[in-house]
């Protein structure tokens, strides 16, 4: 344990203790825990082998969700493949918000589903509301697919569907849409080679980092009831463009909520409702 751990901190892993637990249990078939209590076990050459060969794809960057398949998202173990961006735990302050203010019995889209992580997670937190993943990626989509199966109490109110953002629901109409879009700049990938890993039309917007985020905007403002929300994930150092955006696509309300390291990560605004009779025209 302690040999991989000095390992992968040469090779630049963020968390080489956590990550050398993490593959040498799926290796073994073991709790981290009992790597610690089944520490004086002798290893076969087997099992060493296999270690081995975690820890060197982990040596390459490769992320520990694409090693061992699985990673955790709220109260869901998720199937990830290279498919499909791991999920991070600042997208789970966007799944929290839309929790907070969907109205009872939503409908809500999650424009960009990749693994199912954002749709999932609402429907398991929010028992009243329905979901519709939309992924215009087949080999996200079909993750997104076997993680809905992996849940069958979620059967019933989520659906995927395959869709270049909100066009396969355009005759619909929603409560709510919620997307972590791209939002990455190409120069990004060369600052942190990690993410060339993972599928770089999940990450790379463009060359100003919003692209996606306006058209999300664009798209939902057709496609949400009066009064609905728009809940998107930005970037660092991205809020206030992200705020501009969905205020010139007409939305109000528009606000921002911070993520447990303090950068504005969950951008939402209200689209407009119709004036009571007798108002004032603006």
């Amino acid at each position: 344990m302690q040999r991989s751990t000095e390992w992968l901190t040469g090779k630049g892993s963020d968390t080489p203790r956590l990550d050398a637990e993490v593959l040498i249990g799926h290796a073994l078939g073991l709790e981290r825990i009992q790597l610690y209590t089944e520490a004086e076990r002798p290893l076969t050459e087997d099992e060493l082998a296999a270690c081995r060969a975690l820890i060197a794809r982990r040596g390459e960057l490769e992320p520990v969700a694409h090693i061992t398949g699985r990673r955790a998202f709220g109260r869901l173990d998720l199937e990830v493949t290279p498919d499909v961006l791991v999920p991070r735990p600042d997208t789970e302050i966007v799944v929290d918000l839309v929790v907070e203010i969907a109205p009872q019995g939503a409908r809500v889209a999650d424009w960009g589903t990749g693994s199912g992580a954002i749709a999932l997670s609402i429907a398991d937190l929010r028992p009243d509301v329905t979901v519709v993943g939309l992924e215009r990626s087949p080999g996200a989509l079909a993750v997104a697919g076997r993680n809905l199966e992996a849940n069958p109490h979620l059967a019933d109110r989520v659906r995927m569907l395959q869709s270049d953002g909100m066009a396969g629901v355009s005759g619909e109409r929603f409560d709510v849409v919620v997307s972590n879009p791209p939002y990455l700049v190409p120069a990004d990938l060369d600052r942190h080679p990690a993410l060339r890993h993972e599928p770089e039309h999940a990450l790379v917007a463009g060359p100003v980092g919003t692209e996606d985020h306006a058209r999300v905007a664009a798209e939902a403002a057709a496609a949400l009831v009066p009064g609905g929300w728009l809940v998107l994930e930005a970037g660092e150092g991205q809020a206030d463009a992200v705020m501009g955006i969905l205020a010139a696509a007409g939305f109000g309300e528009v606000s921002a909520r911070a993520d447990l390291a303090g950068v504005p990560r969950a951008i939402w605004g209200r689209s407009a409702q119709p004036k009571p009779p007798g108002s004032p025209a603006s």
